[in-house]
């Protein structure tokens, strides 16, 4: 009978020790970030912004947070397998660069918080409700891109006062990029410059894409930010210096290819600050609550190396408002 009893026990103290040992077990729980981006591996550059500001404040990648890198290299197809890939291995938190990321993810899981790192237009793109009120489980940070349409043609105008067909360069399989697109033209009309779509899918078609530009006498590029176009800057930057062609881009981090100006948000910045999205998410916050943020920096550089290697020279006045001149 006694030892009936003590079997007993025995029994009962382990069934209750299982509920504290998960506890336990979820007490010390590493959480894990689901990183997701079209842009290939050896573009570092967001990736790195994004760990410093994890750094900054108290992370210790590998110890007290972990973290998934899923890249696409530039094959926007590509994107909701990998979303479906970090699903399965239960992140606690996605970060997506671009749209098609953010909407891959956001397909994926309706439960997981996603941060987007860089959106154009997270309304237009359906994954929020609005800035102020996200709702859902997505938010984070958005790059505001077409209101910098114009301002990027107005900088092509001063700097080629005689330019009137501007190309513009995109991957149409980013639908946001469309959109972009058509708000590019609606920029264009004030300014008294005709636009030609230059649609690139694939690296093969960038050298068709620029014989196309050529044939329709356009007198610069600008080069709307797709995964596609980030992953082959140089690429587009050795075509652009080939037929003599001033390129704009859309943010400073690419002009290491040789484009000739750049304008836009400080995108380490917002790599940074999505960092910070996942602090408050780990921490409790749910993604409806936090307002989606917009740029608060922006820069404009000229890279003169460029400008000399084309045959371009830059006007003072538009020289004296670079924030920073390659030389």
């Amino acid at each position: 009978m006694n030892r009936k009893i003590i079997v007993w026990l025995l029994i009962a103290v382990l069934l209750s020790a299982v509920p504290l040992a998960e506890a336990q077990q979820q007490a010390g729980k590493v959480p894990r970030i689901g990183y997701l981006s079209p842009v290939v591996l050896s573009d570092l550059y967001s990736r790195e912004a994004f760990e410093q500001g994890l750094r900054g404040l108290g992370y210790v990648i590998g110890k007290n947070i972990l973290i998934e890198y899923r890249y696409s290299e530039g094959k926007v197809e590509r994107l909701p397998e990998l979303a479906e890939e970090l699903v399965r291995l239960k992140v606690d938190v996605f970060v997506t660069i671009g749209t098609p990321a953010a909407q891959a993810a956001k397909t994926a899981t309706t439960t997981i918080p996603i941060v987007m790192g860089l959106t154009s237009d997270p309304v237009g793109a359906g994954l929020v409700a609005s800035l102020a009120r996200p709702g859902g489980n997505v938010t984070g940070l958005s790059t505001v891109s077409l209101d910098l349409s114009g301002k990027r043609l107005e900088l092509l105008k001063e700097t080629i006062p005689k330019v009137s067909r501007i190309a513009v360069l995109y991957d149409p399989n980013d639908p946001a990029k469309i959109v972009e697109f058509k708000e590019t033209e609606v920029a264009a009309r004030p300014l008294g410059v005709q636009l030609q779509s230059l649609e690139v899918r694939s690296l093969d078609e960038f050298e068709a894409a620029f014989k196309g530009a050529i044939r329709a006498k356009v007198g610069s590029v600008l080069v709307l930010p797709t995964g596609l176009s980030n992953s082959h800057r140089k690429r587009i930057a050795e075509l652009a210096a080939k037929n003599r062609l001033p390129t704009m881009w859309a943010t400073s981090q690419l002009m290491d290819a040789g484009g000739l100006m750049s304008y836009g948000p400080d995108y380490g910045d917002l790599y940074r600050r999505a960092a910070t999205y996942v602090d408050k998410i780990l921490k409790g916050r749910k993604p409806a609550e936090l307002p989606v943020e917009q740029p608060t920096k922006f820069e404009f550089i000229i890279n003169l190396k460029t400008a000399k290697q084309i045959g371009l020279t830059i006007p003072p006045n538009v020289l004296a408002r670079a924030d920073r001149v390659i030389r």
